[in-house]
């Protein structure tokens, strides 16, 4: 069993090290709708699998893709976290929303000019294609955006495109076809080593636009499309800040402006993020207009949880042998793959009678207050599972577990995912509600209103629904009272024990 054990590898939670993304993909609605090219936005939960369907684009479908669609796919925003955006930050904090515009527009454009026009791989596919380019550069260097001779780093495409920002014109709108809303600029001087003899209420639109129509140019003459994609926006500006909000209300919209049939631009974005950005006071012009090609926001069923897990446990060809379990009928067959499960895990988690299955087990206790259950949590749970499993086989190898990932492995993998989403989820990333979910900290699951209100005060009711929102708590409404609990996921983490407060 230990040496079962020391083979049993799940992959990792977080996409960017994850080795069995590819063999172990798990194609959703959200996949689908990317591929068919029916979706520009994709909203998800943290852990949901927005980077690592950001990966299975950018990594493994390109060549694909071309191949069957005639799609070029350019990505930016390469490393997490990259302390690059935190040397500009002074520099973005003095931009307004639609100079952030500017900011996006132009770092797209330096994405399509590196990674499609200039990229040696495209260059037989562009053969023929010459004086598009050049009309597209043209329109680039009249657009005060440069033609980038070598390949720049990152920190030397944010440096310049903020020059560019800061030479472009004054306060100019634009307004978009068919009542579709306007954009409105509010820009520095104009560069005085390029004189125009046009208005400056004209310079802007007229030279974002010809950079968008003599891309669309090249891409026609050689019959591609391309796609520029987005991920890691969390990581990039300060978390729930004023800054992180603008900067995200200017790249929806420069989504819309450069958006056309043949160019896309694929954003990949928390659903958290996503509400921030849109709501408030002045709203969101035309936010139909974006929303109208939004995917689904990622959620995950039971079936599509268990089709992930047996694909990474049998990714692993000794245990797929030691096992006899056949790969082609994982692929094709439901009931197969609950067997193959059951070939690893215990029936249920506790004993009978009138338990739930241990995939259900699985399911509903990673689940936060509003149902939604993240593939980064479960394989997190059953890390720390296969770990605890490893410890217990080494301190007693003639334990009498019939399964190679027992019971109280489990129930330990759990609480340590409790406590790890305590630390990097709640208290990390809600700072401003952790003084209101501390205090669930050593009480009962179950509330009332009345409960509620005991203890959060007349603001209660605004509370509640705050750790509804991030899932701290569920709501249920019966006979018009309606009933608050904290989901399995966070009672160990926060020392909740059953029953009603």
């Amino acid at each position: 069993m230990v040496h079962l054990l020391s083979q049993l590898d799940l992959g990792t939670s977080v996409a960017e090290t994850d080795q069995l993304l590819e063999v172990a993909r798990v194609e959703t609605s959200a996949f689908w709708d990317l591929l068919r090219d029916r979706a520009d936005l994709i909203p998800g939960t943290k852990g949901s699998g927005k980077s690592a369907l950001f990966r299975t684009f950018v990594d493994f479908l390109p060549v694909a893709l071309l191949r069957e669609r005639r799609v070029v796919v350019a990505h930016g925003i390469e490393d997490p976290g990259d302390p690059v955006f935190n040397a500009f930050r002074d520099d973005f904090e003095r931009l307004s929303e639609a100079e952030f515009v500017a900011f996006w527009c132009i770092y797209l454009t330096s994405l399509a000019h590196e990674q499609f026009v200039k990229a040696p791989r495209y260059a037989e596919l562009l053969k023929g294609a010459e004086e598009e380019i050049a009309d597209f550069q043209t329109a680039c260097i009249n657009a005060r955006i440069p033609e980038i001779k070598a390949k720049k780093s990152l920190r030397s495409i944010l440096e310049w495109t903020l020059n560019v920002v800061k030479a472009w014109t004054p306060k100019l709108t634009l307004r978009f076809p068919e009542g579709q809303g306007e954009l409105e600029f509010g820009f520095g001087s104009p560069s005085p080593s390029t004189p125009s003899t046009k208005p400056d209420t004209e310079l802007l639109p007229e030279y974002i636009v010809k950079v968008r129509l003599t891309l669309e140019a090249v891409l026609k003459r050689v019959d591609l499309s391309l796609w520029l994609a987005i991920d890691r926006l969390d990581e990039i500006f300060p978390r729930r800040s004023p800054l992180e909000r603008t900067a995200l209300r200017g790249l929806l919209r420069a989504m819309r402006l450069l958006s056309s049939d043949q160019i896309r631009v694929k954003v990949f974005l928390r659903d958290d993020m996503l509400d921030e950005v849109v709501r408030g006071e002045e709203g969101f012009v035309a936010l139909t207009h974006i929303t109208a090609r939004q995917a689904d926001t990622l959620r995950w069923t039971e079936q599509q949880i268990l089709t992930m897990l047996v694909k990474r446990i049998y990714a692993n060809e000794p245990i797929r042998e030691y096992l006899d379990v056949d790969i082609d009928r994982l692929e094709s067959n439901l009931e197969y793959r609950t067997e193959a499960f059951y070939k690893v895990f215990p029936p249920t988690v506790h004993r009978p009678p009138n338990q739930a299955t241990t995939l259900k087990w699985i399911y509903t206790h990673c689940a936060d207050g509003r149902g939604v259950v993240t593939p980064r949590d479960v394989l997190e749970m059953l890390r720390r599972a296969i770990q605890h499993q490893q410890d217990s086989c080494h301190a007693d190898p003639t334990g009498n577990s019939k399964a190679i990932i027992g019971s109280a492995s489990l129930k330990y993998g759990l609480v340590e995912l409790s406590n790890h989403k305590r630390v990097t989820f709640l208290q990390a990333e809600f700072p401003h509600l952790w003084g209101h979910i501390e205090k669930l900290v050593g009480g009962k699951s179950g509330f009332s209103e009345q409960a509620l209100g005991r203890l959060f005060g007349t603001d209660a009711k605004r509370i509640a629904a705050d750790l509804v929102s991030v899932g701290v708590l569920s709501a249920t409404k019966r006979k018009g009272e309606v009933s608050y609990l904290v989901p399995f996921l966070y009672r160990p983490g926060l020392n909740v024990k059953r029953g009603n407060a």
